[in-house]
């Protein structure tokens, strides 16, 4: 699944004013952090995740690792925030940032 222009625009917009939710500390990207990112994504569908570090390529990497290992979609990327969208099985409208936003 690829977003198109008009769907990743549309999805900056709404996480702009998200805080993010999962950071990455100096142990770097384990399998518990992954399924932490996996069960937020599940709830709010989008997200965001600060990736520490001060080697872009190896944040780059660690971001790409993240989509990939979750199945999301990188809606946007600045610094070290990502701005990553998976659409929920069974959304909760109390809880999904897409829902809330259309209300």
């Amino acid at each position: 699944m690829s977003l198109s222009t008009a769907e990743k625009k549309r999805l900056r917009q709404i996480g702009h004013h998200l805080n993010p939710l999962v950071q990455l500390g100096g142990n770097g990207l384990t399998d518990a952090v992954l399924a932490e990112i996996d069960a937020r994504l599940e709830d709010h569908e989008l997200i965001k995740v600060r990736v520490g570090g001060e080697d872009r390529e190896e944040r780059q990497a660690t971001i790409e690792a993240i989509a990939e290992g979750t199945g999301a979609e990188i809606a946007q990327r600045i610094g070290k925030l990502v701005l990553l969208y998976r659409a929920a099985r069974r959304p909760d409208p109390k809880l999904s940032n897409l829902l809330r936003a259309l209300a």
